[in-house]
């Protein structure tokens, strides 16, 4: 199987809004994973992204933080998303 290529801007290129998110992202994870990199054209994009995600994963909510990685695991698992 053939992955698509989609450009993204290296680490090392990275500055103002995409370096900064970069950097919280290394802070964050110790890396900068696929899932983020890919938004890198429009980091933008990225930090709505990245906020989205910490408000579904982090805030209060009746499902625990265990919970709502094993639905992220699942639904990738049913969506052939290999990230």
């Amino acid at each position: 199987m053939s992955m698509p290529y989609i450009e993204q801007i290296p680490l090392s290129e990275a500055d103002g809004l995409l370096k900064k998110q970069f950097d919280d992202a290394i802070g964050r994870a110790g890396r900068v994973w696929n899932i983020v990199h890919v938004m890198s054209l429009n980091p933008t994009a990225m930090e709505a992204s990245m906020g989205l995600y910490r408000a579904l994963m982090f805030t209060p909510s009746p499902l625990s933080r265990v919970q709502r990685e094993m639905l992220a695991v699942v639904t990738s698992k049913a969506t052939n998303c290999f990230y």
